[in-house]
């Protein structure tokens, strides 16, 4: 714990440095934002699906439900003193209240079945985001909605990656991990040996999509400005790309898989022309194929980053 929490603050006065005096650019300044924001994303999904095994394709869903109803509370009341707080916690319950709900009836359903029982919510979802304008026109409808404050910045973005390392590797060394690794390996034989699976199927399902709506508050006020195509159906497929990607059931990998994404598709908007910008979408989903054929685990399969790991009984648990 202490060399991670050690590592964190290196990195941090490392950025912080180099956004003072201006060695990255202000692009490359929201890149490095928005790099910690997916990668707050894609560990909910790692949680849902790479540490519980649930197929879950509505992620993006959870991620638009907390940027649009933290960016709704600010931009209704920018000079409340206690409203970016608030806003935060709203972000984090809403999504979570709204994921144990429908997490109920759905996640009595497996693999495919519970896949297109979350696309089916995810689509919905995208269709209350273009047609919110009829609830208040504040939240701008199919036209996007506008002028959200901008309040994250490197240390809120930082704090809130930091918190959610520690949180699932934590979560993942404790009891409750144990319980969701057995869920994962083999549903009926832990169901079998006293774990209530269904209970842990929600909290994993819950706990994910609470953080899927932390990283949407931070996107809202880093971009200020939010749309529904940027939480249809193809966003949560980019999600579930990192997961795959980086190892399911890795805290490491997804970290990596994140920072390579990122890069890798907004990088390339620099050095691609014009005309080919696109394509660039196009070289990541050819990675993953290549990926797929030589290395199906991903690039850390199940294995961790010493900062990552824990007690001896995990590994004897995995082995």
């Amino acid at each position: 714990m202490k060399q991670l929490f050690g590592l964190l603050v290196i990195i941090y006065l490392v950025l912080r440095s180099l956004f003072t005096f201006g060695l990255i650019n202000p692009y490359g300044q929201q890149i490095v934002l928005y790099t910690g924001i997916i990668m707050i994303w894609a560990l909910g999904l790692n949680l849902i699906y790479g540490f519980s095994g649930q197929f879950s394709l509505g992620h993006a869903a959870f991620y638009g439900l907390g940027a649009y109803a933290g960016a709704l509370l600010t931009k209704l009341f920018p000079s409340f003193f206690a409203i970016v707080p608030l806003s935060l916690l709203v972000s984090l319950l809403i999504p979570s209240l709204v994921a144990f709900l429908i997490g109920i009836p759905v996640l009595r359903l497996r693999s495919d079945y519970l896949a297109i029982a979350t696309l089916g919510f995810g689509i919905v979802v995208k269709i209350l985001f273009d047609n919110a304008d009829a609830l208040t026109p504040k939240l701008g409808g199919s036209r996007g909605m506008l002028g959200i404050p901008k309040y994250t910045n490197l240390e809120i973005v930082f704090v809130f990656v930091g918190i959610t390392l520690i949180f699932i590797r934590n979560l993942i060394y404790s009891k409750y991990g144990r319980a969701l690794l057995a869920l994962k390996d083999d549903e009926i034989t832990a169901d079998v040996m006293g774990v209530s699976t269904m209970r842990y199927k929600v909290m994993a399902f819950t706990f994910g999509s609470g953080l899927a709506g932390l990283a949407g508050w931070l996107y809202a006020h880093l971009y200020t400005f939010l749309h529904p195509t940027n939480f249809e159906f193809l966003k949560s497929i980019d999600c579930l790309l990192i997961v795959v990607l980086g190892g399911m059931g890795s805290i490491t990998g997804t970290v990596i898989a994140s920072i390579v994404w990122v890069f890798l598709i907004e990088g390339l908007r620099s050095f691609l022309p014009s005309y080919l910008i696109e394509w660039r979408f196009i070289i990541y989903p050819l990675l993953l194929i290549m990926m797929m054929l030589r290395r199906p685990q991903g690039i850390f399969g199940k294995k961790e980053a010493r900062l990552f790991r824990e007690s001896s009984w995990y590994e004897s648990f995995k082995s």
